[in-house]
């Protein structure tokens, strides 16, 4: 089977839809939401429909930190997140809210395991950013392969026999082999608001049979989502970022 892995689509319509289309053109027969399906972005409503149509249709969507602040003011955040969050909780109905405050912070399937942020304390939405933070992550879980989200840049950790992690930045859509030999962290590039340094949209597809996991990255209108949040007044830099991938 073929798993389609978005995170952090950060209320961004036109960038979801491109990768649900491109997952869907490279054969994905299921999805798993890593997280941050609001914040940043003109069409928070809408993304949070479509990933309840996902979940219906049986997608494993779970809570990031985003998703949290709907609910839960206290959340810590930037001063144009939180003024993105408060017009989200504008937008949002009450069962769109319930949804997002009922989201499980972690899942596990089969030997996977899938959080929004550092599996050590999921509640602290830690970011994993380095080889040693990716060994506090795997220290704290069992899971042969975790799939994790929040920083907005894709990468793989391995962690081998003797103990060492090593990085991969990947480069190219090519299937990598998920060795057994090896526990893994991947950490998926953002759907939304990229910041790679490449705008287009981020998503990953892993093979339950190949054991293979391929990072892939697909264009969208970028004009037409910095125009939406132009248009319901969110901060400037939320709309100009998008084209820097940044």
């Amino acid at each position: 089977m073929r798993i389609a892995f978005l995170s952090d689509i950060h209320a961004n319509r036109q960038a979801f839809e491109a990768v649900l289309s491109a997952a869907r053109e490279r054969g994905a027969a299921r999805h798993v939401i890593l997280g941050d399906i609001v914040g940043y972005g003109g069409d928070p409503a809408w993304c949070v429909n479509r990933t309840m149509e996902l979940a219906a249709a049986g997608a494993i969507v779970i809570r990031g930190n985003h998703d949290q602040a709907i609910a839960d003011p206290g959340v810590s955040m930037n001063e144009a997140a939180r003024a993105a969050i408060d017009w989200t909780r504008t937008q949002l109905d009450e069962a769109q809210k319930a949804f997002l405050a009922d989201l499980p912070l972690k899942a596990e399937e089969d030997d996977r395991l899938y959080v929004h942020a550092d599996a050590s304390a999921p509640t602290r939405f830690n970011y994993v950013t380095d080889a040693e933070t990716a060994a506090t992550h795997l220290a704290a879980c069992s899971a042969r392969i975790s799939f994790c989200g929040h920083v907005h840049r894709p990468a793989l950790y391995g962690l081998g026999p003797n103990g060492k992690v090593t990085t991969f930045v990947p480069s190219s859509a090519n299937g990598i082999p998920l060795l057994r030999q090896r526990r893994w962290l991947a950490v998926m590039g953002a759907v939304g608001q990229p910041r790679d340094n490449n705008p287009a949209a981020a998503f990953g597809i892993f093979d339950t049979d190949r054991e293979e996991l391929e990072f892939h990255r697909t264009g969208y209108d970028i004009e037409a989502a910095a125009a939406k949040i132009r248009a319901v007044g969110l901060p400037e830099g939320l709309a100009v970022r998008l084209s820097r991938g940044k």
